[in-house]
């Protein structure tokens, strides 16, 4: 089980379990009624269920298709499995063309080896290759395609993994940017907050 304020999710064994990084995003989730949302890699559903509950549509998808049944069974025991929709897939594939007011994500972002992968899907969830910014330099190239005009975005990111080099992309994408930082044992996480107004 995870925890989050008064609720409580089920976690699969091979789900990620929402930790610190996910909690940040939870306490600065800041969702309208009736916004279309699509979070990333939704691991158990708690990002997307916290959106659904406070009224808006939501499209949520991840790469491990254990993450897409957990999900869906904690969105059924909220109640708010009609107000979300699941896809299993990579990034934006999923989704087609669509546009949505409010993307989420919390990336796989730490520097791993190949050397240090064990080939277990779990993995998925937080390594971000040599670097750190596998995924997250992915994300980024597609996510102005996908934002609304008056579109936002919510995702972290650790120290480990570039911060500078994401700041340099977001201002040549031209997108309003504030950031909240909370520092852990190793590292500090980042969350952006971005904007195309």
């Amino acid at each position: 089980m995870a925890y989050y304020q008064d609720q409580k999710f089920k976690i699969h064994p091979e789900v990620y379990t929402p930790a610190e990084d996910s909690f940040l995003i939870a306490d600065n989730l800041d969702v309208r009624k009736d916004e279309e949302v699509l979070e990333i890699g939704t691991g158990c559903g708690l990002l997307a269920i916290l959106a659904a509950q406070a009224g808006a549509k939501v499209l949520a998808t991840d790469v491990n298709p254990k993450a897409i049944e957990c999900a869906k069974e904690n969105a059924q025991d909220k109640g708010v499995a009609d107000q979300i929709e699941f896809k299993l897939g990579d990034l934006f594939k999923p989704i087609g063309e669509r546009k949505f007011d409010l993307i989420i994500f919390n990336p796989p972002y730490l520097p791993v080896s190949r050397s240090e992968l064990t080939g277990i899907q779990l993995e998925k969830a937080w390594a971000g290759g040599s670097t750190g910014r596998k995924i997250i330099d992915r994300f980024l190239d597609d996510l102005l395609i996908h934002l609304e005009p008056e579109g936002r975005s919510l995702f972290v990111q650790s120290s480990l993994s570039g911060i500078r080099e994401t700041f340099k992309k977001l201002h040549q994408m031209e997108l309003q940017v504030t950031t909240k930082t909370e520092k852990l044992s190793f590292e500090r996480i980042y969350l952006f907050q971005v904007s195309k107004a």
